[in-house]
């Protein structure tokens, strides 16, 4: 049975190249088609009626017309344009981390459904304005989870020994954490402190609303972004470009602090 020419779906705008003069590319993350890409014509034009339906960031509803090579957007309608997230720096800089990560771990026309419920949850998520290191860890951990990628922090991933309340290490090349014995046979480990591990196994393990009871001193925060930040890069073999920008930019910030001081 062939499939309708005209179809619907709700999408969230995950990334945008320009094409041509006044045309974009869209990639678009569905509940049920997906990560797919689509043609959005003329909309980069001063009048166009559906640019501001189609921005980054923007949860829509979008109509579509099936094309030989690309789809073609013929229509949306905004859902939630997550407008805190487009008029505060540091908030679109970390919305731009989350959507990277999901066009980095995904493949085009697979169905995630729990991954665009967990995309649409941390946009709303940061919009609140609070927590939102641990809306990252969550979105991460979680994340990974769905991708296939769960990383092992109940017990050494070599030895198979439930890990005693002292300083473990996280290693990306085995997936998860070593004991003291077994980290001296691997290289690129990191240390994860007693709390760290417990709040990593707490957010692996918890919804988001009882996540979010948490509270996280800045020393306990940054020791847990390096080690998820050094799991993904690991993983895609890369740097996350946004994470470069989000470190440039708290820079500024706290370089504009201090000289306000």
């Amino acid at each position: 049975m062939s499939k309708p020419r005209n179809y619907q779906t709700e999408a969230i705008i995950i990334k945008k190249i320009k094409l041509g003069e006044a045309d974009r590319i869209l990639t678009l993350y569905t509940p049920h088609l997906g990560k797919i890409q689509a043609v959005a014509k003329g909309v980069r034009r001063p009048r166009s009626k559906m640019a501001g339906h189609l921005e980054l960031l923007t949860h829509s509803q979008v109509s579509l017309a099936r094309g030989r090579n690309l789809d073609t957007v013929t229509g949306s309608q905004t859902i939630n344009s997550f407008l805190p997230l487009k008029s505060d720096l540091q908030l679109t800089a970390y919305a731009l981390y989350a959507v990277e990560l999901i066009d980095q771990f995904t493949v085009d026309n697979v169905e995630n459904y729990p991954l665009f419920q967990l995309l649409r949850e941390t946009m709303h998520n940061l919009c609140q304005g609070n927590n939102n290191e641990l809306i990252l860890r969550y979105f991460e951990l979680h994340l990974l989870n769905q991708v296939g990628y769960r990383p092992q922090l109940q017990q050494c991933v070599s030895c198979h020994s439930p890990l005693e309340a002292i300083t473990n290490s996280f290693s990306p090349r085995a997936g998860g954490m070593l004991c003291p014995s077994c980290r001296q046979s691997q290289i690129l480990t990191y240390p994860l402190s007693v709390n760290g591990l417990k709040v990593l196994r707490f957010l692996q393990n918890s919804d988001y609303n009882t996540s979010s009871q948490l509270k996280m001193n800045p020393e306990l925060s940054q020791e847990l972004e390096g080690v998820m930040r050094n799991y993904l890069k690991y993983l895609l073999e890369r740097e996350v470009k946004s994470a470069v920008w989000l470190d440039t930019l708290r820079g500024q910030i706290k370089q504009t602090a201090l000289l306000q001081d």
